[in-house]
Formats: C-alpha cells, structure tokens, sequence
C-alpha cells in the first residue's frame, strides 16, 4: 500500500490505484499519512476538514471518512483507533527504484517518505553518476504541486511548502551533479528557467553562472550577478553572500579551478570621438532598443541620413556606451558602401570576416555563402553581442548576415533609409542635421567654451555657413583648432569671400572632404539620376515638388518620381512632405558645381526655363481660379515645363500654400539668372495671395525685385502693374506716401501705354489708399472714375469692385440709401463671376450700412455671410478686420459678451500678423473689461 502526497492525493494498493473521492476524505488521509506511525487527535482532523466551524456532527462525520479509508486501504487494520485519535499503521515500504541497487529501503507508507530517503542517499554518495540516479528517482515521484487538491486546509499548507522545498533542493543537487559531469549546455535551460522562478536563490543563480562561464559566456555569468544583486537589494535590501561574490571574483579572474576557460570576448568598436556633442533624442531612442533585447527576436536598428551627417561617428559613440550589455563581444565591420578607394564588400565577403571574428578556422568556414549564413547563425545563437556594419550600401549587401535568435543587436548605417530591413524588423533611425543647439555645443566642445562664448556672432555665421553639417562643422574646427590665436570672425571672413564655400571645407583626407563624401554618393546613382541631381543645383529651393522638377528636368511626372526616389534612397535629396524633396545647402552648391561642369550652358538655360514657366503658368492658373481679376496674359509655356493643373480654387490655395516660399525664391532667381519677364509676371500673379494671407513685407520685397526687372525691360505696362502692386503693399504696410507716389506713377505709364484698364484698377487702388487716410472725398472721386472706366471698357469684374467700392464710400459718408443700392447691385455680379473676395467686401459693406441704420440683427447677418467667405480664403488680416466690426455691432445691440468674443478673435488673428490694428482692438476690450 501506498499513500501518494507528491501531487493530488491517491492511493495505491498491489500496485493498482484505488479511487478515493471527496475532498474531506483525502484531507484526512493527507494528515495521517503526514504522520504515518504516529496518533492525530480528532481535534487536529476535525480543525483540518472544517477549520474554526466545525458542525455538530463532525465526530460522527469523522467517524464515517475513517471507515470509508479503511475499505479503500485494504482492511480494517491500515487505520486504528488510539487516543485521543487515530494512527494509520505502516503495512507496506516503497523502494527507490532501479538506483538504489539494493541497499536498504525501509518501511516508508508515502511517496513523500520515499522521496527523503532517496535524497538523503543521494547526499551521502560521493560518485556524482550515482548521485544523480537517486536524485532522478527522488524527482520522478513527483507528478505536481504536492498536497494539490487539500494544500489550502488549515495545517497543510506549511506541509505543502516543506514537501516543495524538498523538490528544489533535489532539483539542486541534481543540476550541481549534472555541471560536475560536464552537462553545463544542456542543463543552463532549465537553470534560467530556474533562476528566474526563485529571483533571491542564490545558488541557483550561482548554478547558472557556472553553467554559463562554462559554457563560453563569461559576460552573461556576470550579467547574472548583477541581476541577481540588484533584486536583492531592490527588494530585500541585502547584499548576495560570499559564494556568490567569490564566484564573481573567479569569473573575473578566469579561475583555472572553475573548470572550463572561454575563448577571448572580441571587442572591435573603433575608438569614440571624445568629444561627441549633441543627439541626445537619437541616443534615447537607441537606448530604448536595450528593452527589446530578452524578446525572441534578434534587434535590429538601421541608422541613414546624408553624407557627412555623422552616421559612423554617432554609431561607434553609442556602441561603446552600451559595450558592456553584450558580454560575448562587440564586432565591427566597415562595409565600404561608398567609400572613395574600394569597392562595397560583397555579402559573402562580410560572413566570411564575421565568422573569422568570432573565432571560426578558416579552414571550417563553410565554401558556399548560404551555408556561411547558415553557420553564422549558428555561431550566434545564445550568444549576447552587438554586431555594428558600418557604411552599408543596400539592404542586400547585409541581409544574410542578420542572425536568427535573441540576444543580438545588428546596429547598421548607410546613406539610403534601408527600408529592405524592415522585413527583418528593423527600428529605423533617420539622423537629421544638427540643431543650432547641438552645432554650438560640437565647436565649443572642439574649440573650447571660452573661445565660442566670446565670438557669440562669428559663431552663429560658422553654424549657418556650414548649414548645420557634423561634417562641415568638423572641418571648420579643425582648421580653428589649428589657429588658436585667429578670431573666429576671421575664419567667417573666409567663408564669406570664398566663391566656393566647399573649396573652404576640402580636407587631404578623401574620407572627410566635402566634395570626396558626396562625390561617393552620386557616383553610385544611375546616369539619368545623376542628370536630375545636377539640375536640383539649378533649382533656387527651398523645395521642389515633383511636377516642378520634373518640369526642370522636361521628363514626364512618374518618370521623375521614380528618379527622386532614387536620389532619395542615396539621401542626396530628403523627402520633408508627400512628393516634395529638399537639398541641404552644401549639397545644392555641390550639384550646382557639377551642373556648371557637365552640362553645356544651353541645356542650363533651357531647364531653367522649363521651371520658371511651370512656376508662372500654375500660378497664373491657380491666381486666376482664386481672384478673378488677371489683368496679364501668357504665351504658351515652354515644351516639357509641366504646369501642374489645378481644378479648382481650393487646390489653386493649397498650391500656392505649398510653393510660396518657393515662388519667392523664383522671383529673386529669375531677376539673378536674366528672366526679367518671368521675374515681374510670377510677382504679379504672386500677389493676390501674399496680400489674402497678410504676407505684406514679402509682397513688397517681391515687387520691389520685379520693379528692378521691368525696368531692366523698359516695358512701361509691366512697370505700371509693378507699381500697382507695389502700392498695395504699401497702403497694407501703413506706408501711404510711398504707395501713393507709385499709385501717380502708375497711371501715368498706364496711359503712356494705352491701357485702360490698368488706369481703372489703379484709380481703383487710389480710392482704398486714400480711404484707408480718411480721405473720402478724394476716395470718392477715384471710385467713381475706376467705376466709369470699367463700364467703358466692358469689365464685369471690375464693376462690380468698383460698385461695391463707391456704396462701401457711401456708408463712410452716411449716405445709406445709395450705399444699400450699389451693394445689392454689386453683390450677385460678383457671385455669378465667382469673384469671392468682391463678395465678402460687398457683405462686410451691407453689415456696416445695416448697422448704421440701426438694424443690428441683419448687420451681423451680413458680417457672419462675409466671415464665412474671408473663411474659406483663409484671408486672416480680412477675417480679422470684419471681426471687429462685427463685435461693435454685438455691443451695439446689447450683447458685450459675444462682442468680446468676436474682439478676442480679432485680436488672436492680428497679434499672429504682427499688424499694429491690434491696439485699436486692444483697446475695445478693455473697455468692456474683457
């Protein structure tokens, strides 16, 4: 008979398992076989089956559960009754199997029983073989948590506890039996698993250390010290006791006694810039890497960004940081994707040196490259290392050589995003230029804090010389490094005169000059690649968008997209917004040198050209959709320019969002390059919007540039509209005696011309300037004349602008009648001409002639119809303007809480313009103490 405790309670009698069901019976069975031999008080059974709330008949009960005991045990003699209890009599002995071999087994009634003799044999055996075979039959009789289904009553858990001691104590004995034969690989599973189970276990993590250094990871044995020391203390507030601070001693020493010696750790990582500055973000998010590392893939993170951005020197900086999370080694290799001497490695080359670096003869590295990948990852797994290829070409070039389990991290950089790796789950990492911050932070560190504190100035010109460049700003240190006695403001003056700012920043070192690094990226890129590039030289920036450049180029658009994508991948170009690409500084200027170089002077001009005309055609289109009120024609554009086409005014607004900066730069580049006739017409076609979106001194610069270009002409038309224009931003500016004298000169050249029209909209003009001054008579007077001019010459448009002109006149003068009839005249011609901004000029004069009739409830009608127009523009400054008369009219009919709301939003939109009317309205609101 044999009662079994290792695991749900059973009975076992000549050799055949006997059911027992009921949990109050097996509890009492538990607790006499607990102490077979000895009598249990019924008060002790009772407390065990029913705790403090026994029934009444628990005695009875008892009783019954005893008897039933006895039926399944055999006979009425397994069970006695003595007092004050009962005594379960041992009538059968299990021995220890085949390891005992004889020797003495005794007279045991349990399989707990069993399992302490067994263990105590165990210990008492010198041979570890022979050990080992007591303590696997000691083991192999448990099949769970012992006491499984009656561990919760009172009294035995305890028990429970105990017989699961015994468990990991032969557990143990037998893995320091199984180190002692050599099995140190096979048992570190289980002794991981282990380790982690039981965390404040010192020897079994001691077990684990020695499985591990044994096994050839002497950093991993160390890492497992310091798991095990920083949970001690975490938790407990201990130290680890002196084996373990004695192993880790042997460790670190390489011990001769501690058995098996590893092979050296490599540790290749070429030296750390000391005084690396900046990508604190980068670093942290390299550092977030760290996390993934105990996760059942290998960690991968792709570095890219342009020539010179410090991809290597950020790379080899964080790899020595974190040197000491991989214990089994570091391992660096230049792949030499661009480099200016040698050719890219081929894969097959970088897994034979990889293989080699890790201590494979090259006598076993395998002859075929899928079989080396194959023992490359072989030689990898279990291994904690960081592995770090450097200057990589594409993805092809490293893809055999990533590894297949844990506890790598592949750091790779390249120029191109890699976006092959992603396959692979690869964290991308894009280094961009630096912050003006971390270039300050680069020279004071290269130069001393004194040196750069005292030239505030010559240092902020160094940092915009060299556009931010790690590599730009390097070279520049050096050379002032070099010279420690020059003000810095000499080498500026350097810079500035040089005709070249890369000839400055040439080195001996083809490694580290300028021109040398982005020469290696544009070789590598195809012929029509190459062409694009050296024309985006050309290109006056900030960006360009694909239609443009392919305009640029006179290539169709999809043809263009996929040779941007190109020079993308080499990070020649980045890609800042969907389908619109920007060239660094230092880079543009190094396109611009080999388009001067390679290309003839009448394909320059002529891709020129082809870009100027895709810039002065759309905008021609997109000003026309949006203000209806062109008073220039074109010619047909230039073959292969691309103008973009715009369906309707809410794209022609998004284009001209888009590409205002743009179009500023054109301008300037048109004057620069002899295109005076683009120059002045993108200007004009430039204005309408620069004038909606309150950009008022760029409207002047603008003009004043095409002022200069059509004079260059001496076509008086295009003077007259300069002028016109130019007034504008004047009148915007406050500046009304310049706009006043270019308003005179304009009609004056406008009749010297023959235009008409040209005198109807600058009297037009001089009607809102002198409106704008209070002067109304004189306002009055011009909207009149603009008025009958337009009518003469058939204008529509022009009209219906000078209609609402003269009854917006007619409200200033209090002359409401007139005012509401040429408003209501004017206001369906403009929207049957589509002519937005007329009608959200003629709304805001009904608001403000309702108002002054009193009738406040249709004035705020009109002022909300106008808002809603200004809105939809995105014409802030008018937004704005009509929002503070809006908010006199709430005030005005009793309601200062939304007429504060109103002003607020004015006010909001004013301040963001930088525009002096935000006093006035400053000024509303305080009057209503808002």
């Amino acid at each position: 008979m044999l009662v079994r405790l290792l695991g749900p309670i059973d009975v076992v009698v000549d050799g055949r398992p006997a059911p027992l069901p009921g949990v109050r019976r097996r509890t009492v069975l538990a607790v006499l076989a607990l102490r077979a031999g000895e009598v249990v008080s019924t008060d002790r059974l009772i407390d065990a089956v029913w705790g403090d709330q026994p029934p009444s008949t628990a005695l009875n009960t008892l009783q019954r559960h005893v008897s039933y005991l006895r039926q399944v045990l055999g006979h009425r003699d397994a069970i006695v009754a003595r007092a004050p209890g009962y005594l379960l009599v041992r009538t059968g002995a299990v021995t220890g199997g085949e390891a005992t071999d004889g020797e003495a087994t005794g007279g045991e009634i349990t399989d707990a029983e069993a399992a302490q003799r067994l263990v105590a044999l165990a210990e008492a055996q010198a041979d570890p073989s022979r050990r080992a075979g007591y303590l696997r039959d000691a083991l192999a009789l448990w099949r769970g948590r012992p006491l499984a289904d009656v561990a919760e009553r009172p009294g035995l858990s305890e028990e429970a506890e105990r017989l699961e001691q015994l468990r990991l104590h032969a557990t143990r004995l037998l893995l320091e039996c199984r180190l002692a034969v050599g099995e140190h690989d096979d048992a570190r599973p289980e002794l991981a698993r282990l380790a982690a189970e039981y965390p404040f276990d010192e020897r079994l993590h001691a077990l684990l250390m020695l499985a591990l250094y044994r096994g050839g990871r002497p950093g991993d044995a160390l890492a497992v010290g310091r798991r095990l020391r920083a949970a001690l203390a975490d938790e407990l507030g201990l130290d680890p006791g002196p084996a373990i601070q004695d192993l880790e001693t042997a460790i670190l020493r390489r011990d001769p006694a501690l058995g098996v010696t590893p092979p050296p750790v490599p540790a290749q990582l070429p030296p750390a810039l000391p005084m690396f500055a900046g990508r604190s973000g980068v670093l942290a998010e390299l550092d977030g890497l760290l996390a993934a590392m105990d996760t059942t893939a290998v960690v991968i993170s792709a570095v890219s960004g342009m020539a010179g951005v410090g991809k290597t020197t950020l790379a080899v900086y964080w790899a020595h940081r974190v040197a000491d999370r991989f214990p089994d080694g570091q391992l660096y290799l230049n792949l030499r994707g661009f480099d200016p001497d040698s050719p890219p490695m081929t894969s097959a080359e970088v897994l034979r040196q990889l293989l080699t670096a890790v201590g494979v003869a090259a006598s076993r590295i395998a002859p075929d490259p899928d079989a080396q990948a194959a023992q490359w990852r072989g030689e990898m797994s279990g291994r904690r290392m960081l592995v770090l290829l450097d200057n990589v070409r594409d993805t092809a070039q490293v893809r055999p050589v990533l590894p297949g389990g844990p506890g790598t991290l592949v750091l790779v950089t390249g120029r191109g995003p890699l976006t092959g790796l992603a396959a692979a789950g690869a964290h991308p990492v894009a280094l961009d230029l630096l912050t003006p911050d971390e270039a300050r932070d680069l020279l004071a560190r290269r130069l001393g804090a004194e040196r750069v504190a005292s030239e505030p100035r010559a240092v902020d010109e160094i940092i915009a010389r060299c556009a931010r460049l790690p590599l730009a700003l390097a070279i520049v240190a050096a050379r002032a490094a070099t010279r420690p006695h020059l003000p810095l403001a000499a080498l500026v003056r350097q810079l500035r005169a040089a005709e070249d700012r890369l000839d400055v920043l040439s080195t001996d070192d083809p490694r580290s000059d300028i021109r040398a690094v982005f020469a290696c990226s544009y070789g590598a890129l195809t012929a029509p690649a190459q062409r694009l590039f050296r024309l985006l030289g050309l290109h006056p920036g900030p960006d360009v968008a694909v239609s443009a450049a392919a305009g640029l180029a006179g290539l169709p658009v999809a043809r263009t997209r996929a040779l941007l994508a190109e020079l993308s991948r080499a990070n020649l170009v980045a890609e800042p917004a969907a389908d619109r690409y920007s060239l660094h500084d230092l880079v543009r200027e190094y396109a611009a040198e080999l388009a001067h170089a390679a290309d003839p002077d009448d394909d320059r001009r002529a891709a020129q050209h082809r870009l100027l005309d895709h810039y002065l055609h759309t905008a021609h289109a997109a000003s026309g959709l949006l203000f209806r009120r062109l008073s220039i024609s074109l010619g047909p554009a230039r073959p292969g320019s691309r103008p973009q086409r715009l369906p309707d005014d809410r794209q022609a607004l998004s284009w001209f969002a888009a590409e205002h900066p743009v179009l500023l730069a054109a301008i300037g580049h048109a004057a620069r390059t002899g295109f005076d006739e683009h120059a002045w017409r993108l200007a004009y076609c430039l204005s309408a919007f620069l004038d909606l979106r309150g950009h008022w001194h760029d409207w002047a610069e603008a003009q004043q540039t095409a002022l200069a270009a059509a004079g260059r002409l001496g076509d008086p038309g295009a003077q007259a509209q300069t002028l016109r224009q130019l007034a504008g931003a004047h009148t915007r500016l406050g500046r009304y005696a310049e706009a006043h004298t270019h308003l005179t000169r304009a009609l004056e050249l406008f009749g010297r011309a023959g235009d008409p029209g040209g005198q109807a909209q600058t009297h037009h003009n001089l009607g809102i300037l002198l409106d704008s001054q209070g002067r109304l008579t004189e306002s009055f007077d011009h909207a009149g004349r603009a008025l009958a001019l337009f009518r003469a010459i058939g204008s529509r448009k022009g009209e219906a602008d000078a209609l609402s002109m003269v009854g917006w006149l007619h409200a200033e003068r209090g002359e409401y009648p007139p005012a509401l009839a040429c408003c209501t005249a004017a206001l369906p011609m403009h929207v049957e001409l589509g002519n937005r901004q007329g009608e959200a000029d003629t709304w805001d004069s009904l608001g403000y002639t309702h108002h002054h009739t009193g009738d406040y409830a249709e004035a705020v009608h009109c002022y909300e119809q106008g808002l809603a127009v200004w809105r939809d523009l995105g014409d802030r400054y008018n937004e704005a303007d009509l929002l503070g008369r809006l908010g006199e009219t709430l005030h005005a009919s009793g309601d200062p809480d939304e007429a504060g709301r109103a002003w607020h939003r004015a006010l909001s939109i004013l301040e963001s313009l930088g525009h002096p009317d935000a006093a006035a309205i400053r000024a509303k609101l305080v009057l209503i103490g808002g």
